[in-house]
């Protein structure tokens, strides 16, 4: 279904890092990991980075924090990211999804909904990325 994609786990809980990379890993996605947001932050550059899984709370630069720098940075603000979360609040759901999150997840995650999760934010970007018409583009 998908050319190699990449995914970065930022999250600081090992056990959960390790589920969510074995998940992925066995759909065939190339998986980075970071256990804070400032690591998460530096993996960005350069690692053609094709979807972030982001944990809210994470110690030094939370996630909150790394959120509002990707939809900030032109570079970046395409790049969709999926907000993992313990807290199930519709408040903090729509604020998430207002600053730009593709979808908002809540721990503890099963494989299923993590794995379609993923997969259809990936099949929207390359949806939107498609030209309207093929061959329309650079005609």
């Amino acid at each position: 279904m998908h050319k190699t994609k990449t995914i970065l786990i930022i999250e600081d809980e090992a056990d959960i890092q390790k589920f969510i990379s074995r998940v992925l890993e066995l759909e065939g996605y190339k998986v980075l990991r970071a256990g804070d947001g400032r690591s998460g932050l530096g993996l960005l550059r350069g690692n053609g980075v094709n979807l972030v899984l982001l944990d809210l709370r994470l110690p030094g630069t939370d996630g909150w924090s790394v959120l509002r720098e990707i939809k900030r940075d032109p570079s970046l603000t395409s790049l969709p990211v999926i907000v993992l979360t313990a807290i199930a609040e519709a408040i903090q759901r729509k604020k998430v999804l207002r600053m730009g999150a593709a979808r908002y997840l809540v721990k503890p995650l099963s494989a299923a909904a993590l794995s379609q999760t993923v997969a259809g934010v990936l099949r929207e970007m390359e949806t939107r990325l498609e030209p309207a018409f093929p061959g329309a583009a650079g005609d």
